[in-house]
């Protein structure tokens, strides 16, 4: 949805919640450059180059950890390559600098130049031909170590297979809770949305912290004391909460639960009675 006022020449553009995802991931990894980065570029040039490095290295960084990418094609995003007729589209010089020479300087020697001392990157090229002319550029990239930097970890094999790991198992936990009658309980009582479904981390959290702890009130007041907890939390749902859902369950499940267990110490004849959570901040 886009709105245009032409009395203050603003512009408002409106995304359906099923998009946001790919935008929020899109944004993440792959079209963010350094703002600082960028600020030390003079030559616009550098800064072609210098965005269309950085979008390169990002899915490097992206695929290295999440993979979904063959080994090669992975290294094809530290290494990218661009032919002499995309490189000068992509800056503008299809009628300038008619001879390779002159190409090479000003665009891609100062430009280089200028990135590597004012970057976090390090780049340097290789010229290729194809016959006797200057067919295409593969570019090297690496990325300067700074002292809160742990890029290098990219490079160990045990943290990219503990990522990988943890990224299964997160897609495991997630897979439970959609088949979770949890699950439905919450999206009845309009405490989860089907958008936040697609959300695996969120998913996860729940089937790993919150969905045992129902295991736990289900066992002493049965399901429809599930259910009564969650209609309870439902109405007491205050619009801040739903900022981040799992914490939000998982508080009121964790303050209810012991007032559920002293009741059946106190009168075990209590264990049948149904009952509610409230969340006391």
């Amino acid at each position: 949805y886009v709105k245009w006022t032409d009395y203050n020449d603003e512009v408002l553009i409106r995304f359906s919640p099923e998009i946001i995802p790919y935008l929020v991931n899109l944004k993440k990894n792959f079209t963010q450059h350094a703002l600082s980065d960028l600020a030390e570029l003079n030559s616009k040039y550098s800064i072609i180059l210098y965005r269309w490095l950085s979008m390169n290295y990002n899915q490097y960084e992206h695929y290295s950890v999440k993979g979904g990418r063959r080994e090669e094609q992975v290294e094809s995003y530290r290494n990218p390559t661009i032919s002499i007729k995309e490189l000068r589209t992509m800056t503008d010089t299809v009628k300038l600098y008619k001879e390779f020479r002159d190409l090479d300087k000003r665009v891609l020697k100062e430009s280089l130049e200028e990135i590597n001392t004012h970057t976090s990157f390090n780049v340097s090229y290789e010229k290729k031909k194809a016959g006797r002319n200057i067919d295409r550029i593969v570019f090297h990239i690496t990325k300067k170590r700074r002292a809160d930097d742990n890029s290098y970890k990219l490079e160990d094999k045990t943290y990219k297979e503990a990522k990988a790991e943890k990224e299964l198992s997160n897609q495991t936990l997630a897979g439970k809770a959609l088949e979770s009658r949890y699950t439905r309980l919450l999206l009845e009582n309009f405490l989860l949305s089907p958008y936040e479904m697609t959300d695996t981390a969120l998913m996860a959290g729940l089937q790993k912290n919150v969905y045992p702890l129902y295991d736990e009130l289900k066992e002493l007041r049965g399901l429809n004391g599930v259910k009564d907890h969650l209609s309870y939390v439902a109405s007491k749902q205050e619009a801040y909460s739903k900022l981040n859902v799992a914490k939000y369950l998982k508080k009121a499940i964790e303050q209810y639960l012991p007032t559920v267990k002293l009741q059946d110490l106190e009168q075990p004849e209590r264990a049948s009675v149904r009952g509610n959570g409230e969340i006391h901040e």
